[in-house]
């Protein structure tokens, strides 16, 4: 494809695995994240910034460099997010959902805003969302998570509305529960609130699915690429699970 792809959270988890499926076929790939480990990790092939996707200030500095070493950007994946508490609504701290709120959210339109001058520019470009099924569904105990990506999708129709005049299409990804330390770590607190084991909330998961299974990094990888191509040219402010098709999203565990 040979295009110029940013993925924010791109060090780890499902944000490193969309930016090695682009920088495979030979895509020139920047990623930013904020664990300093992760990015040490980040082959030389692929350019990283440490960088706090709810910094304006920081998202401000690194979309001019994009613009001044690249010229340009054709794909945006907007990726950054944070589980943020695991707590019935009322235990809920209003500290806790402004951060978790501020990462997903704030995190993806500071991503579009600053990647619209340059596509808008260019009169072309696609901006990805990472939401989640969450944002579709809700999510028990999770209520800044479900409510930040259920804001994304929001963005991204309204994103997709403005700026479909100059070529830009933009799209959202929802991925179901993906295999990882991230959703393990999910896993583990979920159990604490409900009093039970990790194994059974896994198992409840699962069987939330048609296909009895969660899916993996690579799946939702597959799916941005996809969007990202030509293949999907006219497609443009949808929603697309990754996810096994969910068919409840509140097993009782």
């Amino acid at each position: 494809m040979n295009k110029k792809v940013l993925v924010t959270a791109g060090a780890a988890g499902i944000g490193r695995t969309i930016a090695e499926t682009f920088a495979e076929t030979g895509d020139q790939v920047w990623v930013t994240d904020i664990d300093e480990t992760a990015l040490s990790l980040i082959p030389p092939t692929i350019r990283a910034s440490h960088i706090d996707a709810s910094s304006e200030k920081g998202m401000a500095k690194l979309f001019d460099e994009i613009s001044s070493e690249w010229g340009g950007l054709d794909i945006l994946c907007a990726n950054a997010g944070i589980s943020g508490p695991t707590a019935k609504l009322e235990d809920v701290t209003l500290a806790g959902w402004r951060e978790c709120v501020a990462v997903n959210l704030e995190g993806a339109f500071l991503s579009a805003k600053y990647a619209a001058p340059i596509m808008k520019a260019a009169k072309s470009g696609v901006m990805l969302f990472t939401s989640s099924t969450a944002g579709i569904f809700g999510f028990p105990n999770r209520a800044p998570y479900a409510a930040a990506k259920w804001g994304i999708i929001g963005l991204m129709k309204t994103v997709a509305m403005e700026l479909g005049p100059f070529g830009i299409r933009a799209n959202a990804v929802c991925p179901g529960s993906v295999e990882g330390p991230r959703i393990e770590r999910v896993l583990e607190r979920e159990a604490a609130v409900k009093g039970t084991t990790r194994d059974a909330i896994y198992a409840g998961y699962a069987s939330g699915t048609s296909m009895r299974t969660f899916v993996e990094a690579r799946d939702v990888a597959a799916m941005i690429q996809f969007l990202a191509s030509d293949a999907a040219r006219y497609v443009s402010g949808q929603v697309i699970a990754v996810d096994g098709h969910t068919e409840n999203p509140d097993p009782k565990v």
